[in-house]
């Protein structure tokens, strides 16, 4: 809206109150974020303008979406954080230059949006160090698509720091948008407010039925009564209106008042309505590209009638009265007269400082295909895609093809297109492309990029084992292409099994690794790849004894194999999990487990690459909980689950259910198994009833009740799955023998000798002779038990370590052997309860009582209750990390670094940073003390 001195804000009391109140958070040092909702002309814009008027001492930075700008990649948000650029070179390095890239100020790799997010975070972090940052957004809806997503990031992480956003946000065109943030729904006046607001506009008093009556037609909309009533008097209005003074009151209220502006124009002199055409095609208000344009179209910039007329406001910039000025100016005028002012405004635009805006105006002016507009069209989605605009680049391509006149070059940007909008998250058009490019001669190797691309839709859509026929026919025509990328797509095809379909079959795992191994693939550009899709084929196609061994053999490349460019650690970061599923159900490698894993982490990090960070941390969380650090696991999992928040991802359920397993919490578990459950049903996912059949297991089993057990642990067992078989026949073995059905255990017990006999590892080890010690008696049981514990030990797989001491201190127990039984049971019983491993703690007290010996509680230290973030943050402080590294690290402003470790000083009992080592020692002892153990008499 036109900037202009506040009315009072009638009726407005409410929401009025709630801006104020976020005035008085944000200068006490506070942050918060307010989306504004309601129709078009209810009052979003006047009420920013009112908390803009109110922020005094308080940096105020705006943003307005415009609807002809949303195809352009961060336009908004380089508006924004156009004040604080001079701050920039203070940024950490890599959010530095992710900002320069987005921003088109420096070439590099396509920067991951989340880590523009945090770079944007940062920014207006040291902004707010000398006063209060206030971010206003009007028309959200309109922000082109990656600025909207990066403000959303930065609205959902904003904790303690000195900064506030405020969007308003129309309705119903942005119901989609910001959902979840706090919201305020902006609703039209009550009668008496409106008739308030309408009688002083038309300065007198109106007879009740009559405002009344007008009051309901435009159901308490500001815009609309200020609009009705312009330019008539009380008088006027006395008796109402018939409808030749007022055409068109029916209609929705948003329409009513476009009309109303719609039909001032016609009385404006013809150039001052093409100056007025010029501005509404034009977004960024740039009033000296207005009057070259003007100049290319021969008419004089005559604005003084619009401006009489309150539709306009010229200066610096070009400022419409209301966005629905724009959109009447540009509807209302006819097709020739749009295309005419956008040729004009590509002709006035610089080819070198705005080019994709140029190319941008050129398409809006061709009447028809045009090779050179779609050749700009494609240049521009290539800069888009540099600067990590996806959704940008997509829309551009689309727009390409739209342009293009022969066949050939249209299936190429089609397909480019369709690609661009998959990576986008946007199946349903990546479909309707790909369909045109179908339709279009292609090379051979697009027709290959063509099949690879309906597969990876169909994958994403239902993760079951109908992708892999459609992955593996990509493969074969990458292959006789003889691209590099025919491998990688085979690998995508044993991925696409690995984690929805089955082993066996004529689309399982094994076909797919068949049809690799006899391929005859060019290698690709990554030696790592090339090595793990050897040992995962070997794996599938010639046995276990064959394939682990060739297994190994890749994880040195995939360790530390240099990825030169953000590309090639995407993709990197894209196939290790299907090496850590290789690992972890065929080597029983904990060590290849920790250190794939860790790297994936580390890469994540480094490259801000916060869509593929949750899955690396759960992965690793995964390792915590196998070497026993359960409050490790759960900072892994609460920061996983935090940032797939912030982006807008589902959160990872299956570490929270191991931990919750191991942990024995059946009620945090029932909910998420039962959902995981009806998923794997409806999508095919049959790795997810693996899953479930080794978590319940493992829970039922430290639970003691182990029929439940052996009935979850034979799903496990049975599913024709890729992973996960291995652990939960170890669970099978273990519940099979509690409940008499020998018969069952030793036939888990066979197939678990066959499955970990090649792994030669400790924890395969140790899993193979503990299950055999459950069916052994005597000495042969004996040793067996104490191999296992060994064995698990040299793995580090402390878990079972204290597991198996648990089941040979039963085992010893039942044999009278009462002295050594309370050593294991004790020993058993001291690690889980230091892990937090209830159930099983349970399990081993209960053992020990049986022996006579009794157990006393524990009594928690207050020290315990730090949160998650908060020991993460502390320990990283510990290490000597600055807070601008803490921050970087976990995806925060060092402000929220500071006010956690605040926090953490107070629960710790300490005032500096240098105290927090000792602290966090003495946490950790006080943490893992173990219940004193007293014996009877």
């Amino acid at each position: 809206m036109i900037a202009s001195p506040l009315p009072d804000l009638v009726g407005r009391d409410r929401e009025c109150a709630a801006l104020d109140d976020l005035l008085v958070g944000l200068r006490e040092g506070g942050s918060r974020a307010l989306v504004l909702r309601g129709e078009a002309g209810i009052g979003k814009s006047v009420l920013l303008e009112y908390v803009a008027a109110r922020a005094s001492g308080v940096k105020v930075t705006w943003a307005h979406g415009i609807e002809a700008d949303m195809e352009l990649p961060y336009a908004s948000l380089h508006q924004l954080c156009a004040p604080f650029l001079d701050e920039l070179g203070e940024l950490p390095e890599p959010q530095r230059d992710a900002l320069r890239v987005a921003f088109g100020m420096a070439a590099g790799d396509p920067p991951d949006r989340f880590l523009v997010g945090l770079a944007v975070l940062t920014l207006l972090t040291r902004a707010s160090e000398t006063r209060p940052v206030l971010v206003l957004v009007d028309d959200a809806q309109w922000l082109d698509q990656v600025s909207l997503q990066t403000l959303e990031f930065v609205a959902r992480r904003l904790l303690a720091e000195a900064v506030a956003m405020t969007f308003a946000v129309r309705d119903p065109e942005g119901q989609a948008a910001l959902t979840g943030l706090p919201a305020l729904t902006v609703g039209g006046l009550d009668t008496i407010a409106a008739g308030e607001l309408l009688e002083g506009a038309v300065g007198g008093k109106l007879e009740k039925r009559v405002r009344d009556r007008f009051v309901a037609e435009m159901h308490g909309n500001p815009l609309a009564l200020l609009e009705f009533s312009r330019g008539r008097s009380a008088a006027e209005l006395a008796y109402g209106l018939d409808s030749s003074s007022h055409p068109g009151i029916q209609g929705p209220v948003a329409g009513r008042v476009e009309q109303d502006f719609a039909n001032r124009l016609g009385s404006l002199p013809a150039a001052t309505r093409t100056l007025l055409l010029i501005a509404a095609a034009e977004p960024v208000g740039d009033a000296r590209l207005l009057v070259r344009a003007a100049a290319i179209l021969k008419i004089t910039p005559y604005a003084a009638p619009a401006k009489a007329a309150g539709l306009i406001e010229f200066g610096e910039s070009v400022r419409f009265r209301h966005p629905l000025v724009r959109s009447a100016v540009y509807h209302r005028a006819e097709p020739e007269e749009r295309r005419a002012v956008h040729r004009a405004l590509a002709e006035a635009t610089d080819p070198v400082l705005d080019p994709d805006r140029r190319a941008w105006h050129a398409a809006q002016a061709a009447d028809g295909p045009d090779e050179e507009v779609a050749a700009g069209l494609e240049r521009a989605a290539d800069r888009a895609r540099q600067r990590g605009g996806i959704a940008a680049e997509a829309v551009l391509l689309e727009r390409a093809v739209e342009a293009t006149p022969d066949r050939w070059p249209r299936g190429r940007r089609a397909l480019a297109a369709a690609e661009a909008h998959f990576s986008a998250a946007a199946p349903d058009r990546a479909t309707e492309l790909a369909t045109v490019a179908e339709l279009c001669p292609l090379s051979d190797l697009d027709r290959a990029r063509l099949a690879r691309l309906r597969a990876r839709i169909l994958f994403a859509r239902s993760r079951s084992d109908e992708a892999a026929p459609l992955f593996l026919d990509a493969a074969a025509q990458f292959t006789a292409a003889g691209s590099p990328l025919a491998r990688e797509t085979y690998l995508e095809a044993i991925g696409a099994t690995v984690f929805a379909g089955r082993v066996h079959g004529p689309t399982g795992a094994r076909a797919a690794a068949i049809a690799a191994r006899g391929s005859g693939a060019p290698p690709s550009c990554s030696r790592a790849a090339d090595l793990l899709l050897d040992g995962v084929a070997a794996l599938l196609a010639d046995g276990y004894e064959t394939g682990v061994p060739a297994l190994r053999g890749a994880l040195e490349p995939l360790a530390h194999e240099e990825l030169g460019t953000r590309e090639a650690t995407m993709r990197w970061l894209l196939l290790v999990p299907v090496a850590l599923e290789a690992f972890i159900h065929y080597g029983w490698d904990l060590h290849a487990w920790d250190t794939l894993s860790s790297r994936a982490v580390r890469l994540a990090r480094d490259i801000g690459a916060l869509g593929a960070l949750p899955p690396a941390l759960i992965y690793a969380a995964g390792v915590h909980i196998h070497r026993g650090d359960f409050a490790e696991a759960a900072r892994m999992i609460d920061e996983a689950d935090a940032l797939a928040a912030a982006t807008g991802h589902a959160p990872h359920k299956y570490a929270t259910l191991v931990l919750a397993a191991w942990r024995g919490e059946a009620d945090v578990a029932a909910g998420i198994i039962e959902e995981a459950r009806q998923r794997a049903d409806e999508r095919g996912e049959v790795s997810l009833l693996g899953a479930m059949g080794y978590i319940q297991g493992v829970l039922f089993n430290g639970l003691a009740r182990y029929e439940d057990a052996l009935e979850a642990a034979r799903t496990g067992i049975e599913h024709d799955g890729f992973n996960f078989t291995g652990l939960s026949l170890v669970e099978h073995v273990e519940a099979a023998t509690r409940c008499g059905e020998l018969a069952e255990a030793r036939a888990s017990l066979a197939r678990l000798v066959e499955l970990t006999r090649a792994a030669d590892s400790g924890w395969a080890r140790g899993a193979g002779a503990r299950s055999r010690a459950l069916l052994a008696e005597g000495d042969e049981a004996d040793r067996l038990y104490r191999t296992a514990i060994q064995e698990f030990g040299r793995g580090t797989v402390t878990v079972e370590v204290a597991r198996t001491h648990l089941l040979y201190g039963e085992w010893l127990r039942r044999g009278n052997r009462r002295s050594l039984a309370r050593d294991h049971l004790r020993t058993a019983h001291e690690m889980f309860d230091g892990m937090r491993a209830h159930a099983f703690a349970e399990r081993a007290r209960r053992e020990l009582l049986a022996t006579g010996e009794h157990v006393r509680a524990r009594e928690d230290q207050p020290a315990s209750s730090l949160t998650p973030q908060e020991s993460q943050v502390a320990t990283l402080a510990a290490d000597g990390m600055t807070n601008a590294r803490i921050g970087a690290e976990l995806f925060i402003s060092p402000h929220t670094v500071e006010w956690h470790l605040r926090k953490v000083y107070t629960k710790l009992g300490i005032n500096s940073r240098r105290a927090l080592p000792a602290a966090l020692a003495s946490t950790l002892a006080t943490h893992t003390r173990d219940e004193t153990t007293v014996r009877a008499g």
